[in-house]
């Protein structure tokens, strides 16, 4: 089975799907990697780790590390410029053409041929504009192709004691909940190659706990799903979820969440 993992940022594919990326690919799955930017905006590490100019290529060999962490079988890029954070941490699209970033993702598709798409979510998880341009870029495209098209699956899925609930898309409950702690070596690998982004990490939790936090600390082992395209209740088989099942849970079976939980993971 072939799946195309399209995210807005390098990291984004490891925070948020790291490990069931990685289960996909212990069960013989080959996870394309697909990246609309190179993280060109976004931080470059306390202290800095590149200069603003070099920070794109750093990032993108960041993200092939973490690919190969992952087990992923190939990486590319749509080739956006990432915008830079804006006054009061402001965030922007990478493109303002919808259509063309979906056209630019059919083209992929039509070469890698996959069976799913996972992506971002409709909400952008806490509200990117990144990453719900990529939600909507990859529905398009998903519309466009028809009766060829992949499954669509969304990362960040709501569920009612999910640990980071600033995180959640809301409006896509979870169909497939996953206890990744049997990947957690790999996607601990995966999030320790973006070292520019590991201050970025660890900030918030270091502050809710009053130390420096490690990036392992803060990584989730608890991962979720929702099919977007199409909905669950068409009746269509679930090739994602079949491999998947070994780590399948029950979310009614968590503990409840702990007031302050939500500022101890990124």
């Amino acid at each position: 089975m072939d799946i195309l993992a399209f995210f807005a940022h390098p990291d984004d594919e490891t925070m948020f799907s790291g490990g069931m990326l990685a289960l996909l690919a212990r069960q013989g799955a080959a996870v394309h990697y697909l990246c609309a930017t190179r993280g060109e905006g976004g931080e470059a590490g306390e202290p800095p780790l590149s200069t603003r100019e070099d920070l794109g290529p750093v990032r993108a060999k960041e993200l092939a590390c973490a690919v190969e962490a992952l087990g992923g079988r190939s990486l590319a890029f749509l080739d956006y410029t990432d915008p830079s954070i804006g006054p009061d941490e402001s965030l922007y699209p990478y493109a303002g053409d919808l259509a063309d970033v979906a056209a630019r993702l059919v083209r992929i598709v039509r070469q890698v041929r996959p069976q799913a798409i996972i992506t971002h979510g409709a909400n952008g998880e806490y509200g990117h504009p990144a990453h719900v341009l990529c939600y909507q870029a990859a529905s398009q495209a998903v519309a466009w192709l028809a009766g060829s098209a992949p499954l669509l699956y969304c990362v960040s899925a709501a569920f009612p004691e999910h640990p980071k609930p600033r995180h959640v898309n809301r409006d896509q409950p979870a169909h497939l909940v996953l206890d990744v702690t049997a990947a957690m070596p790999q996607k601990i690998a995966a999030a320790m190659c973006h070292r520019t982004q590991h201050a970025l990490f660890v900030r918030r939790a270091s502050q809710a706990a009053g130390r420096k936090v490690t990036v392992p600390e803060v990584l989730l082992s608890l991962e979720s799903l929702h099919r977007a395209l199409p909905p669950v209740a068409a009746g269509v088989n679930d090739p994602v979820a079949a491999l998947l099942a070994p780590w399948r849970i029950d979310p009614k079976e968590l503990p409840a969440r702990q007031p302050g939980d939500e500022n101890l993971y990124v």
